[in-house]
């Protein structure tokens, strides 16, 4: 079965009150209050609910000329709002002042806790972006991160005629019982189903890769989020959780190319097994929160789902089918009405057609085993520093391998491989590699290693990027697969499986200084001094240990005539290679 999924998810409120942190009703004594000013209250709860913060200041500053500076409901909204802006430690005080107690999901303990976690945080801004971070290695996050989310709000703003006005926060956290703090999820609910983002409180949470011991797919999780967004404030906080996942779970690849790139093999054999089965998981269940379903399998069925009922409406709609869904939800119109509107049928027809294309998926016959960056391991230690690879000879890869014949003959090669018979080796994996096919990526890498060490690199290639479309996104194979075309001298295609890489392990130091030897053979200096830095800082070297990192690394010789503060690449004429090992 599937393992703990990446579920990036939008988290609605509880209470009658929709702005408020799950679970507590705290509201404001209004029974002093009369007349405009009460009127200017109504207007400020709206305007909160729907995520709409200049408009909410804007009346907050008619409601202070108003109202007595004294009073509590004028310290509670000027305490929300602080907290909006991340102003926490003002926000606490004042809703303190406001009369809100210091208890568990409290307004006061979210400030507080928040403020707490980023109180020493770096900041980093791009146009449209401001973003904060721990200090120390996660700072290798920042250019990719900003690049990101500005590359996600362009098409977005193109696919659904909206970008939010200013600067959208975003905050990294260091571990799960951070993001809980910062949330009002329970910690609980974040370990069930592999929650790692949350968009909430006109802002975006987001843990750090370093967090987990395999990454995970974080500039995608970005990208997810951010549509979270761009769809609550577009439609005024109207649309239900399931348009809301599907939106984002069909637009997370629009940052780096067409909508409908997140979907995986093995989430849809879980999708197929579950259509078979008639296990579907119901729109209505998926409220209040994709993290508060039962199981990380059920997560996971529920976002396929939802991702295809967008993408039906989206292929089938019309010109601007999702911007005009929305529009429509903004008016208020429920969610049903406005997909008929949209779809020009009756919602029983909707989701008749849209079962239909589900039964139409070219599904895998059987479940295939998740990738390794769908195997979640958080880990608790803010400070944790990654671990070092493990040796790329193991015995225990292999467990995952159900067909006998298959896992004897990889142990086989492992054993081979461990005394350097690489040609016998390389005999074993292609006899497994023959009965399993693509289905566990463990098999294909060390086959693609074996390989690469006989110096057959097309042949290593190949088996890769075979992989990667049964298992897309692993940061391992796109190490190895970059190894391979690194060594073969294919400069762009090493970059191309490095970034992939990136963006899911961003703190392993071989892609940062691959990719500076990448940049520096293709000339491109901004990625060349941008890997620099990377490299500087996850390992602490200077300048000129970097280069001979890189030299040693890749046998290129010529990497010390680099001079990037001059804004160019040079190379000596006499340029020799060597045949250096990985």
């Amino acid at each position: 079965m599937i393992s703990a999924l990446v579920v990036a998810t939008l988290v609605l409120a509880q209470t009658p009150s929709a702005g408020l942190p799950a679970g507590v009703a705290e509201e404001p004594d209004l029974s002093s209050v009369k007349g405009e000013a009460k009127a200017r209250i109504q207007n400020l709860d709206q305007y909160l609910d729907d995520w709409d913060l200049e408009a909410a200041k804007g009346e907050l500053a008619a409601l202070e000329k108003l109202a007595p500076a004294d009073i509590e409901p004028l310290a509670y909204y000027q305490g929300r709002i602080a907290f909006e802006e991340g102003r926490y430690e003002d926000a606490s005080k004042l809703l303190e002042k406001a009369g809100l107690t210091d208890k568990p999901n409290s307004w006061v303990r979210l400030a507080k806790d928040t403020g707490q976690i980023v109180a020493n945080y770096e900041k980093a801004e791009s146009e449209h972006f401001i973003f904060l971070y721990p200090k120390g290695r996660d700072a290798v996050l920042v250019p990719w991160a900003l690049e990101t989310l500005e590359s996600a709000r362009a098409a977005l703003e193109k696919d659904l005629g909206y970008a939010p006005p200013g600067k959208v926060r975003v905050e990294v956290v260091s571990s799960g019982s951070e993001l809980a703090k910062v949330s009002t999820l329970t910690k609980e609910a974040i370990k069930t189903t592999g929650t790692i983002a949350i968009c909430k409180f006109n802002k975006l949470m987001v843990t750090s890769p370093r967090a987990l011991v395999l990454g995970y797919d974080w500039l995608d999780t970005l990208a997810h989020e951010y549509v979270h967004l761009v769809v609550s404030k577009k439609s005024r906080n109207t649309v239900p959780i399931w348009m809301h996942e599907g939106l984002a779970k069909y637009l997370e690849s629009r940052w780096r190319g067409p909508a409908g790139g997140a979907m995986t093999p093995p989430t849809l054999a879980l999708l197929g097994m579950r259509v078979k089965k008639n296990t579907l998981v119901p729109f209505e269940k998926m409220h209040p929160s994709m993290a508060l379903l039962p199981t990380a399998e059920d997560a996971a069925t529920a976002f396929a789902e939802v991702f295809f009922a967008l993408k039906l409406i989206d292929t089938e709609g019309g010109p601007q089918a999702l911007e005009r869904l929305l529009d429509e939800m903004s008016k208020g119109v429920s969610d049903r009405a406005a997909v008929e509107h949209v779809m020009k049928r009756k919602w029983p027809a909707f989701e008749a057609s849209w079962m239909a294309s589900l039964k139409k998926q070219p599904f895998p016959k059987e479940l295939i085993p998740p990738s390794s960056f769908e195997k979640k391991e958080l880990t608790e230690n803010k400070n944790a520093e990654p671990k070092k690879k493990a040796r790329e000879v193991s015995f225990g890869d292999f467990a995952e391998v159900t067909e006998n014949d298959a896992r004897r003959d990889a142990h086989l090669g492992e054993l081979f491989r461990e005394r350097q018979r690489m040609k016998a080796a390389a005999e074993a994996y292609a006899r497994a590699h023959k009965v399993v096919g693509d289905k566990y990526e463990s098999v294909s890498n060390k086959y693609a290693l074996t390989l690469l060490e006989l110096e057959r690199y097309d042949d290593a290639a190949k088996v890769l990027e075979s992989s990667l479309v049964m298992h897309p996104g692993v940061s391992a194979t796109n190490v190895h697969l970059g190894r391979i075309y690194l060594r073969a001298e294919k400069w762009d295609a090493a970059k191309t499986a490095y970034l992939a890489a990136n963006a899911v392990n961003p703190f392993d130091p071989e892609i940062h200084v691959a990719l500076f030897v990448a940049a520096t053979e293709l000339k491109d200096v901004k990625l060349a001094a941008r890997e620099k830095e990377a490299v500087k800082l996850l390992l602490s070297l200077d300048d000129a240990k970097v280069t001979e990192l890189a030299r040693r690394f890749s046998g290129i010789k010529d990497l010390a005539n680099v001079d990037l503060n001059a804004g160019a690449v040079e190379k000596s004429s006499d340029t020799k290679k060597t045949d250096a090992g990985t």
